[in-house]
């Protein structure tokens, strides 16, 4: 449902006599509390008596957009501007109508053609700028900037119109997003002001301290826009909200009990029971109420009704009714509309129904694409890694943990370490050890980048290299330079990093005696060994004892054991806690 609100074009329509006063103030009423059934039979009947009442085929073209019925707008403008040549309202919706699909220079052209067939001797008619105005504030392709220009200059001319004050005060918040909340809180304040029963104003204040997060003034403006107007359904759709996201389920259901007391009959108050059926976990209750929707509306359904059957499938394990929901989900739903979670929710169906990796993975990436908000972004692809890691494909975990690295502006060690790590598991270690190098290049100070560089070189030589003579060349080549690197780090403060330093020890006291062929190396690697592992020290010491015993080149004596590498204690490794990142 469109959140759209209006009032009268002119205040002077209040006191005109006769079926227009009774009739479009009437209408307009209706589509300010989302009663579009009754404004629609408002305007209906009105055209019935006068099928070439320009304001009723201009507002009843105005409700069908607020019902999402682009289509029907169009038709009925199109078929009023043939017989009513060019009228500037009729203009004006039918502008709003190539907004609304993105035509804006097909819109700008009818905008600008209205205000010249309006155009009298005070200037440009403040009732067609309005009407521009709303159909820019209401579009997403809307220029919200030439809708102020518009609106302050309507404003001059009749500073009484609460439909201009609304709209600008609109306008104010869509062009300066968290920068216009004051020029609209003044515009909102001042329509109230000309108007004092004009609950329109209290709902747009209430969604202004919404985006504040202040909800003790989000609470007062809409319990103010009810005591104005007891039947204005749209504060209580909001208050039901108000509640339901605060998980206060007996005041959400009291809320939209009056919700229903207040608005029209349609499937759309069947739609809230079934969310609210949802939130508390009653799977059943939430089906068996979409279902009525759909059963009663077919094709008409709207996504979000079909996106959360999907999702409570899914909830209960229907996996079958979980991907055709879904799937017609993304059939219907308008691309700009669709949000991170619908794409998690098509991977989590995906992964239930014989979904590929890449499928799933797709849509994950598809999810930060659309998400706008950085946090969320991370988050989303925080999840994302999770499912994969719990599949147990930590190749994936890996794609997906390095974009985090890609979009945020400064990544910590954690980020890279959590990259690091899960190619690891995935025995990519090649990727590995290249994202443990850059952590060395980027934090130099801390040990974690030198020590998983060594972990995934002594994974290469022991784990992938099969022949003796490519595990001698990588080791020499690679495997040695990481370890140095790893000795020198330690070797700031053995004290601290008395694990690393004996790593680094003991693969360098083989390394030089079974490889290198170098007796003298290896004893001085050797006795660093024996200094720094007091616990094993005896067993040291016959190693030592035994290569004082050789001829000066490596003879055919047993080979010392090769250093214990860390593998079996990595498995359960923590993130990177580290100071200043």
């Amino acid at each position: 449902m469109k959140k759209t609100f209006i009032t009268f074009l002119s205040a002077g329509l209040l006191t005109v006599t006769g079926l227009k006063a009774q009739s479009i103030p009437e209408g307009l009423n209706h589509l300010a509390a989302d009663r579009f059934k009754s404004a629609s039979g408002v305007f209906e009947k009105l055209l019935a008596v006068n099928p070439n009442n320009i304001e009723a085929i201009y507002w009843l073209g105005q409700t069908y957009f607020d019902m999402d019925d682009n289509e029907a707008a169009r038709k009925l403008y199109d078929k009023a501007l043939a017989t009513n040549g060019s009228a500037p309202l009729i203009l004006v919706g039918l502008g709003h109508a190539d907004l609304l699909d993105n035509k804006t220079s097909d819109a700008r052209q009818k905008f600008e053609a209205a205000l010249t067939a309006s155009r009298g001797k005070k200037g440009d008619d403040p009732m067609v700028q309005t009407a521009i105005g709303r159909a820019n504030v209401d579009a997403k392709a809307g220029d919200f900037n030439y809708a102020i220009q518009l609106l302050e200059a309507a404003t001059a001319k009749d500073p009484k119109n609460t439909e201009t004050l609304l709209q600008l005060g609109n306008a104010f918040r869509k062009a300066k997003p968290g920068e216009g909340g004051g020029d609209a809180y003044k515009t909102y304040k001042k329509a109230l002001e000309v108007n004092p029963s004009f609950s329109v104003a209290n709902l747009r204040l209430a969604k202004l301290f919404e985006s504040q997060k202040n909800w003790e003034l989000v609470l007062e403006n809409l319990n103010e826009a009810i005591r104005r107007d007891a039947k204005f359904s749209p504060a209580y759709y909001e208050m039901f909200y108000y509640y339901f996201y605060r998980s206060k389920f007996p005041e959400a259901e009291d809320q939209l009990k009056k919700y229903i007391a207040s608005t029209d009959s349609d499937s759309q108050t069947e739609f809230l029971y079934a969310q609210l059926c949802w939130a508390k976990g009653d799977f059943d209750c939430a089906i068996t109420k979409a279902e009525g929707v759909v059963t009663v509306m077919g094709d008409k359904t709207k996504p979000k009704v079909l996106k959360l059957l999907a999702d409570a499938y899914l909830q209960k394990a229907d996996y079958a009714n979980a991907k055709k929901y879904v799937d017609r989900y993304f059939q219907r739903e308008k691309k700009d509309e669709i949000i991170s979670f619908d794409y998690k929710l098509k991977a989590d169906i995906l992964s239930k129904t014989g979904g590929t990796d890449e499928e799933v993975f797709e849509n994950y990436v598809k999810g930060v694409q659309v998400d706008t908000v950085l946090t969320s972004k991370v988050e989303f692809l925080k999840q994302g890694a999770k499912f994969f890691k719990e599949a147990g494909k930590r190749d994936k975990e890996a794609e997906l943990l390095d974009l985090i690295t890609k979009i945020k502006p400064n990544p910590t060690i954690n980020d890279y370490f959590e990259v690091m790590l899960a190619r690891y598991f995935a025995k990519n270690h090649e990727k590995s050890r290249e994202t443990a190098l850059l952590m060395i290049d980027k934090f130099p100070e801390e040990i974690y980048g030198y020590e998983w560089a060594y972990n995934n070189s002594i994974a290469i030589i022991t784990d992938t290299l099969r022949s003796d003579t490519a595990r001698k060349a990588y080791q020499a080549a690679t495997g040695v330079p990481d370890v140095m690197k790893l000795y020198d780090f330690a070797l700031k403060d053995t004290a601290k990093h008395k694990k690393h330093y004996i790593n680094a020890v003991r693969f360098l006291a083989a390394y030089y005696i079974n490889d290198a062929g170098d007796k003298q190396k290896s004893l001085e690697f050797f006795r660093k060994w024996l200094e720094a592992d007091v616990a094993n020290a005896a067993t040291i010491q016959q190693y030592i004892d035994q290569i004082e015993k050789m001829p000066a080149k490596k003879g055919s004596s047993p080979r010392p054991a090769p250093p214990v590498t860390e593998k079996s204690k990595t498995k359960t490794a923590t993130k990177a806690v580290v100071k200043k990142t």
